[in-house]
């Protein structure tokens, strides 16, 4: 019989303990605390989320179920329902939010190398924002419509991954164009998004900032040519075109140069017209730039479908944003694992192997070398 650690803890390896612990006495969420710390709370989120486990119920149950597991992981006694509500409760969010942008780094730092499919060597970040909708009775702070209530995350994420760097959550209410007022904004790399964050005034601090941006042009865009560049039927790209906007007051928010590309995509059979402030990449680059902006859907398709993000464990903002920001560290933890061992496959089935073994006392090399590979969802 395999005498090492438990699968779980394993995963949670990569958290770093002394971190957690500092994070904790800078907002004080274990002021008097005995039995139930921060880390033993992540320790039940965690599983939670990699076991797909229904509520606090549900959570307290599985674990209790292994006594000797929770003993080994750093319990001393058993995990009581209320306290687990309470932790998520009135433990400041913020506190998990800081200890992801830590594995975010790792992550990042991890996947720095993967190839984009692109001529391009710079950073590419994809903004996006995803509405969850929560009832109206349970969740009244987030009122959303006269019926609903609801939270927004906003996010950005790096193309090469693809690894969230930056997460906002707020009420569904907020237009997310409302969002580039608060990124820290990197020159030299790209910003990806769709029409909602058309405004020329905040893509012209975008630009100012030496950044650049792929979007798509809205319907009624006034666009001034002043020359034409060679085009490629063949790529896709019909036309490319660089100029000015035309109404003086979308000048004035955005006086540069802009470059407007008629692309043709013949998968979906529509014509695309992109806009971007830089003027010497290829079109048909601008073109494969945005069509990478469906990583960052994917990838919010991924942590719904697979974590419990839609189904929450206390009613509270507090609770719903730890929530959200440990299934952000799940996502994390699963994705250093997939990329530190090179595990074949997707991490889908990295996720679903480590689902049904949390509790075994294998070593995770030997896990996955022992699982088949098929086919799996990304």
């Amino acid at each position: 019989m395999n005498s090492g650690r438990y699968v779980l803890s394993q995963v949670l390896e990569h958290i770093h303990w002394q971190t957690l612990k500092r994070l904790s006495a800078r907002y004080g969420t274990e002021t008097r605390v005995r039995h139930f710390g921060c880390r033993q709370q992540l320790i039940c989120m965690v599983f939670a989320q990699l076991t797909w486990r229904e509520g606090l119920r549900d959570i307290v149950t599985c674990l209790n179920a292994r006594p000797e597991a929770l003993y080994h992981l750093g319990f001393r006694e058993p995990v009581a329902r209320a306290t687990l509500a309470e932790a998520n409760e009135q433990r400041d969010w913020r506190l998990w939010e800081d200890l992801a942008k830590g594995l975010i780094s790792q992550a990042r730092t991890l996947y720095a190398g993967e190839d984009l499919g692109l001529d391009l060597e710079n950073t590419v970040y994809a903004l996006d924002s995803t509405t969850i909708d929560l009832s109206l009775t349970l969740f009244p702070w987030a009122d959303f419509r006269r019926t609903k209530a609801g939270v927004k995350i906003h996010r950005q994420l790096d193309l090469r991954g693809p690894i969230p760097t930056c997460i906002h959550v707020t009420n569904a209410r907020q237009h997310d164009v409302l969002w580039l007022d608060e990124l820290v904004l990197e020159p030299g790399a790209f910003y990806v998004m769709d029409r909602g964050y058309v405004d020329f005034q905040r893509l012209g601090r975008l630009a100012a900032a030496g950044a650049f941006f792929v979007t798509r042009a809205k319907d009624n865009l006034r666009f001034t040519r002043h020359r034409s560049l060679p085009s490629d039927a063949g790529t896709g790209v019909r036309s490319d075109q660089i100029g000015k906007l035309t109404l003086a007051h979308s000048r004035a928010a955005f006086p540069w140069p802009l470059r407007k590309v008629h692309y043709f995509d013949a998968e979906a059979g529509r014509d695309l017209i992109f806009l971007t402030n830089h003027l010497e990449i290829r079109a048909v680059v601008v073109a494969g730039i945005y069509r990478l902006r469906w990583q960052i859907e994917l990838f919010f398709r991924w942590i719904k479908g697979h974590l419990r993000i839609k189904h929450f464990f206390g009613t509270s903002p507090n609770a719903v944003k730890t929530q959200i920001w440990i299934a952000v560290t799940t996502y994390l933890l699963v994705a250093i694992i997939h990329k530190q061992l090179g595990l074949p496959g997707t991490l889908h089935r990295t996720l679903q192997l480590l689902s049904v073994h949390p509790f075994e006392k294998m070593l995770l090399h030997e896990l996955f070398r022992a699982s088949p590979v098929t086919q799996g969802k990304k």
